[in-house]
């Protein structure tokens, strides 16, 4: 063994956990399974084995890898103690093989474990592996999939540093610090082989291998595995490839994705997990469908595009991104570099290779990978409804002359993981009206249940939750907010608890507009300051280091804050995570959120105060274009889109002042004989028992579960069986249709009519293609709401005299104009996916 590798093993070692006591052994698989993040019932155990540093960290495995040998032995005498740990380790097995949802709707499906691929996981402020909302819906995918007992694999990066943390400075701009995440302080281990060996995987980047070392993280039934380059082997440029997330230029990024893509497939296959759906969590995963066509490649000595027919029926793709320049696109000198060896490995050319990426495929247009994740993969889907309609309009080059209601984009509304983010007395309320495992199944019974509760019961849900934010704030502005004081070096922070409370957090970029709320600072003092209406404002978020524009607007919102006249009544509090995400929306009253629409893919963080009784007042955009009604919130806009008019948002900033002095404010405080704002309680009862489950992650992974996990595993095994004959099929199609399109063409259009009846007859002729190659429709835009219209033509005889000509015919009610309708022509397989495998269109006209 050389000196390196001894070097390396002792490294290792350091990741071990350290030795327990034996009445204490469960206290390590408490600490390390993550359901603490979302099951509250350890909090006091925690908190009794080093209360100072569990306020300070929330993290169980940092406290036990940091308690002295002395305290772990009290704790091991303290018959009192080991009883409690035995109940709770208990109650994890309980939950661990208890009958899930999944077992019991799907009962004898073989569905194989789901591996979901994100460039960041946010699970507990004790993880940091996330920027935002993308990193926690995530997360909650994970935990929601837990609960639900759906078998599923995460696989992302475990950074040396992550996402920056935030502070505010004594100038009060944002200030950007990276703490550095020592491993053996995060609820995470090393993943060992049966040798006790650290699994290793490589990747190839250009002249040299990057070694990946793999770790664990347990999130109840879950498991996500995360790759980490911090290797002595490496060369020091590459252990820093997953130091920091989103920073960087393009070519560290295309490494992160390289390491996340092509690295996680091969530590999936390391770890000898049958994998039949792969689930990509936006296009920075998307080199897994690449590596997975080539691992099936190299397994059953097939070509590569008939890998890749193969697998993509068992990759899902969920996109979040609402304008097409917020895809990762990659420059093709740099892909150059990067792929030139390995497309030679899968038998492609580097053009063919860089097609993939692209709606062309000439010049210098850049490699997209979310087009990479779109010709992928057999199922798409935005994040909202009206994501769906921007997602389509986005994916619209690679579906040239195809109507934009086929592109072949659906959609699964995001939801969040509802016991993540309930408050105890929300829990409280939850289980004494609906019961405790009220969100591990079917959720049918939790309207009606909540329905039935009282006002007095409500509104004391919302003093209580109300009270705790503002000590939580007076606990966090004593702790952290150095830089946010009045000048005399005292916090300025006065909230009372029983006065009215918005609330705003976000990434603070120019799309979202967190300054709306800004554009006339008197007049919200005025709202903020009335003597018998009066309100607060809790305000938070970050700005990326990069994004100046989103740096002034933070800076902007503290400058306000410390005006003298809303002293006492405005906070901004500094470096927004998972932790006070949580406080935010447990408390606040009224969510305010005013992104440009179609901007707002989906937006999650107002669905997390539904379950608390908060309400929302928002764009019409994203979740809330669909969730709103004029009895559960507030909305703004026109439901048009005003790209970035200032004229337009200082209408809209009028129409926000108005909707709170007039509608939100006076609702809050007309109350009733006992005290009770009646008005302001049945908006909250009808947004907790209708949209509260709606917008859960429950209903969420259900509908993936149902509407993709499931038919891509069936059309996977169907294109695998007999050695992938299937797929071996597609791709001869395939290959039939690039070579002879050019060859088919249409004739001539008749139509006759009879009393109730347009009997339209079209001339085809298809060249050398086979006619079942092909489907002839007649097609119709949508009308009053509608579908679109297909009525598929049949053929009714060969033309004589002609090579390949065909007449087909339709007959057409009169309850449409036949001039409504045109004919055209369709690649067609029984088994194929159109237009997703095959984008030829031929039309009439």
């Amino acid at each position: 063994m050389n000196e390196q590798t001894e070097t390396i093993r002792d490294a290792a070692l350091r990741y071990l956990p350290r030795s327990m006591p034996a009445d204490l052994q469960a206290l390590r698989e408490l600490a390390l399974d993550m359901r603490w993040s979302w099951n509250h019932e350890a909090d006091a155990l925690w908190e009794r084995v080093d209360a100072e540093m569990w306020e300070a960290t929330g993290n169980p495995w940092l406290i036990l890898q940091s308690i002295s040998v002395n305290r772990l032995e009290q704790l091991a005498g303290d018959a009192v103690f080991t009883a409690e740990l035995q109940r709770l380790e208990e109650s994890r097995q309980t939950y661990l093989n208890r009958h899930s949802w999944f077992a019991s709707a799907h009962a004898g499906c073989s569905l194989s474990p789901v591996a979901y691929f994100s460039l960041e996981f946010g699970l507990s402020e004790s993880l940091p592996l996330y920027a935002g909302g993308l990193g926690i819906l995530a997360g909650d995918h994970l935990k929601t999939a837990s609960d639900l007992g759906i078998p599923l694999v995460g696989f992302g990066l475990l950074y040396q540093q992550g996402y920056f943390r935030q502070a505010i400075g004594a100038d009060h701009n944002q200030v950007a610090v990276y703490p550095y995440n020592n491993p053996a302080m995060l609820p995470v281990t090393p993943v060992r082989d049966a040798s006790r060996e650290w699994v290793r995987v490589s990747v190839e980047l250009p002249g040299r291998n990057v070694h990946l070392r793999a770790w664990q993280v347990t999130v109840g039934r879950v498991t996500l595995y995360l790759l980490d380059s911090n290797d002595p082997l490496n060369l020091p440029i590459d252990r820093g490839i997953t130091g920091e997330l989103y920073s960087g230029g393009a070519e560290m990024r295309l490494q992160q994705e390289i390491v996340l893509g092509i690295g996680g497939w091969r530590l999936l296959r390391a770890l000898e997990i049958d994998c039949e759906v792969c689930h990509l969590n936006e296009g920075h995963a998307a080199l897994a469908v690449i590596e997975r066509a080539r691992d099936f490649m190299m397994e059953t000595k097939c070509p590569f595009q008939v890998a890749l027919a193969l697998t993509r029926a068992g990759n899902v793709f969920t996109t979040h991104t609402p304008v097409e320049a917020g895809f990762d696109r990659f420059h093709p000198e740099l892909i150059a570099a990067y792929f030139t060896e390995y497309a030679a490995r899968l038998g492609i050319s580097l053009e063919e290779l860089l097609a993939l990426g692209r709606a062309g495929a000439y010049g210098t247009e850049p490699f997209n990978m979310a087009y990479l994740a779109v010709r992928g993969c057999g199922s798409i889907n935005a994040v909202s409804r009206l994501h769906e309609a921007v997602s389509r309009r986005i994916f619209q080059p690679l579906f040239p002359r195809w109507p934009q209601a086929e592109v072949p984009v659906g959609h699964v509304t995001n939801g969040v993981h509802v016991p993540s983010w309930d408050s105890a007395h929300a829990d409280e309320f939850w289980t004494e009206s609906c019961g405790k495992g009220r969100w591990i199944g079917t959720l049918e019974e939790l309207e009606p249940a909540v329905c039935c509760a009282s006002d007095g019961e409500i509104w004391t849900l919302r003093m209580k939750n109300r009270r705790a934010l503002v000590e939580a704030i007076d606990r966090r502005t004593a702790r952290y907010q150095l830089g946010l004081t009045d000048g005399t070096g005292h916090s300025a922070v006065q909230l009372d608890p029983n006065v009215l409370i918005f609330g705003f957090a976000r990434r603070f970029t120019g799309y979202k507009r967190p300054n709306l709320l800004l554009h006339d600072p008197d007049r919200l003092s005025r709202i903020l300051c009335n003597r018998d209406h009066p309100a607060q404002l809790v305000v938070a978020g970050k700005a990326h280091p990069s994004d100046y524009e989103g740096a002034r607007m933070v800076h902007e919102w503290v400058q306000y804050s410390l005006r003298p006249e809303v002293r006492g009544r405005v906070v901004f509090l500094e470096d927004y995570d998972i932790a006070l995400a949580a406080e935010l929306v447990q408390g606040v009253d009224l969510w305010i959120n005013t992104p440009r629409r179609p901007w707002e893919a989906c937006g999650t963080s107002g669905m997390k105060l539904l379950v608390n009784g908060g309400l929302n007042l928002s764009e019409l955009d994203g979740w809330w274009a669909e969730a709103y009604a004029p009895d559960v919130g507030w909305a703004l806009g026109d439901v048009q889109e005003h790209e970035r008019d200032p004229g337009w948002d200082a209408r809209e900033a009028q129409q926000l002042y108005c909707i709170l002095e007039q509608e939100v404010v006076p609702a809050f405080y007309r109350r009733n004989a006992g005290g009770i704002p009646v008005e302001w309680i049945a908006r909250i009862r009808a947004s907790m028992s209708r949209l509260a489950p709606l917008f859960s992650s429950n209903r969420m992974l259900r509908e993936y579960t149902e509407r993709c996990y499931l038919p891509a595993a069936e059309n996977f095994r169907r294109r695998a069986a007999e050695n992938g004959a299937l797929a071996k099929t597609i791709d001869q199609w395939q290959a039939s249709l690039r070579r002879l399109w050019s060859q088919v063409r249409f004739g001539n259009l008749h139509v006759r009519e009879t009393s109730d009846r347009y009997i339209l007859r079209i001339e085809v002729y298809l060249g050398d293609l086979h006619a079942q190659a092909v489907k002839i429709e007649l097609f119709a835009d949508a009308i009053n709401g509608g579908a679109p219209v297909h009525l598929r033509m049949e053929p009714c005889e060969r033309i004589q005299g002609a090579v390949s000509g065909y007449a087909f015919e339709a007959a057409l009610k009169k309850d449409r104009s036949v001039g409504d309708f045109t004919p055209r022509m369709i690649p067609h397989h029984p088994d194929a996916l159109i237009p997703l495998e095959a984008n030829q269109i031929l039309w009439f006209r």
